[in-house]
C-alpha cells in the first residue's frame, strides 16, 4: 500500500477509534488515568486498517486499569505489563518507561518513565505516536510520525537503534514489505549494519516467523537479502513465496502453520530432506504413506511444492485410512503378543490401501495371514 493509498486523514482519527470493538469499555475504564493507545494501534487507525488488538501505556501502574476492564488478566511482572481480553480485542497494557540495554542484543533494562520517555525508545516514528483515551482523540505525535507515514517511510529515532535491538531490522523488513514503504536514507544505512549474531536464535527466529506469517512475506525476505541481513539460497525466495500460496489454502493450511513452512523455505530448514521426499515416485498409496509416515508438516509442504503432487491425496485421503480390526483381535485367534501382531496389521493395512481387502473380515483374514507367516 502506498502512502496515496492509505487514507491518511488525521481528522477522521477520532471516528476511526470509536469504531474499534470493546473501545467504549476501554474508554470508560480509563476516564481518569494517564492511559494512552500507542505505537501499532495508532499507526493502523491513521492509515485506516483493521486491528485485533490494541497497545495502551498506562502512566502509572497498570493493574488498576485491568481490574476495571475486567475480562480474562495474563500478567507479565517483569515488564509491567498485562495483557486483558475484552470480547474480540485483546488489549496490551504496559506502564510506560524508558529502557536501557547492557550490551547489543540483550534485552533491555527497564524502569519507570513518562511517555514522553516511552514513545522515545521505540524502534521507529510511525509506532512513536499516542492518543489519550480520556479525552478528545487527539494525536501526540513527537517525533513526526504521521509525516514519515503520509511520505511512505520508517525512519528510527536514534543512530544505536539497530544496535540495541537488531531485530528491529527485521522489523524494518516487515513493515516495508507490509506497508510498501521504504527506508528513509539514514535509517537504511544503519539497518545494513545490524548486527544479528548478537541477538539469541530463539529472539531471532521468533521475528522472523512473525516476519514468515505476513501476506508480503517473500517481499520482506528479498528485503533482508538486498540488505545483506540474511545469506540465503537463489532460490529461497522463491520456494517461500511458493509454499505461503500452498498453505494459505486447504487442504494444507491445516496440517502446518503458514509462518513455520515460509521461514523453513527461506532459511533452508529441512529443504535437503524434502527434495529427496519430492524425487521419491510411490506406485501405490502404501508406498506413499510409509515415505510420509513420521515427516513433520514443514517437510511435507516443501516436498508438495518441489513437486511431490501425491502428497496431495496423501493429505486428504491416505493419512487418514483406519483398521477396523485391531491387536485383540488377532491375539482373540491365537497370535501371541508381540511382533507377530505388529507384522499382522501393517499387512492388513498396506492391503487396504492399495485396495485389496475390504471391510473387517477380510482385514483380519489378511492380517492373521501376515501374522502366521511371520510366526512360523
Amino acid at each position: 500500500m502506498t502512502p496515496s493509498e492509505s487514507k491518511i486523514v488525521p481528522a477522521r482519527l477520532g471516528e476511526r477509534l470509536g469504531a474499534l470493538p470493546s473501545i467504549e469499555r476501554l474508554r470508560a475504564a480509563a476516564a481518569d488515568l494517564p492511559a494512552y493507545l500507542v505505537g501499532g494501534a495508532v499507526r493502523d487507525l491513521l492509515l485506516g486498517r483493521d486491528r485485533a488488538d490494541m497497545d495502551v501505556a498506562v502512566e502509572g501502574d497498570v493493574a488498576e486499569l485491568a481490574g476495571r476492564l475486567g475480562g480474562e488478566v495474563r500478567r507479565h511482572e517483569r515488564f509491567a505489563t498485562a495483557t486483558v481480553l475484552l470480547d474480540a480485542l485483546e488489549v496490551d497494557l504496559a506502564a510506560t518507561r524508558s529502557e536501557t540495554y547492557p550490551r547489543p542484543g540483550a534485552l533491555p533494562e527497564v524502569r519507570p518513565a513518562s511517555l514522553a520517555a516511552d514513545l522515545a525508545r521505540r524502534d521507529f516514528a510511525i509506532n512513536a505516536m499516542a492518543v489519550p483515551l480520556a479525552g478528545d482523540p487527539e494525536l501526540i505525535d513527537p517525533h513526526g510520525g504521521l509525516e514519515d507515514l503520509q511520505r511512505g517511510q520508517l525512519r528510527v529515532l536514534h543512530p544505536g537503534s539497530f544496535v540495541d535491538d537488531p531485530t528491529r531490522a527485521l522489523r524494518a523488513a516487515r513493515y516495508a514489505a507490509r506497508y510498501g514503504f521504504t527506508l528513509e536514507r539514514h535509517t537504511a544505512e544503519l539497518c545494513r549494519r545490524a548486527d544479528l549474531s548478537t541477538v539469541s536464535r530463539d529472539r531471532r527466529d521468533a521475528e522472523l516467523r512473525k516476519l514468515a506469517g505476513e501476506p508480503e512475506a517473500r517481499r520482506a525476505f528479498e528485503l533482508l537479502a538486498e540488505w545483506g541481513l540474511l545469506d540465503l539460497e537463489p532460490d529461497a525466495v522463491e520456494l517461500a513465496g511458493a509454499v505461503g500460496e500452498l498453505t494459505a489454502a486447504e487442504p494444507w493450511r491445516e496440517l502446518v502453520p503458514r509462518a513455520n513452512t515460509v521461514l523453513a523455505a527461506a532459511l533452508g530448514r529441512g529443504v535437503r530432506e524434502a527434495r529427496e521426499l519430492a524425487a521419491a515416485e510411490p506406485t501405490r498409496p502404501s508406498e506413499a504413506v510409509e515415505l510420509a509416515r513420521g515427516r513433520s508438516g514443514v517437510e511435507l509442504a516443501l516436498a508438495r511444492v518441489l513437486g511431490a503432487e501425491w502428497l496431495d491425496r496423501y493429505v486428504t485421503e491416505w493419512r487418514a485410512v483406519r483398521l477396523e480390526v485391531d491387536g485383540n483381535d488377532l491375539i482373540s485367534q491365537g497370535v501371541r503378543e508381540g511382533p507377530a501382531v505388529g507384522r499382522g496389521l501393517g499387512e492388513a493395512l498396506r492391503a487396504k490401501l492399495d485396495g485389496e481387502v475390504h471391510g473387517k473380515a477380510e482385514e483380519l483374514r489378511a492380517a492373521l495371514a501376515a501374522a502366521r507367516e511371520d510366526i512360523a
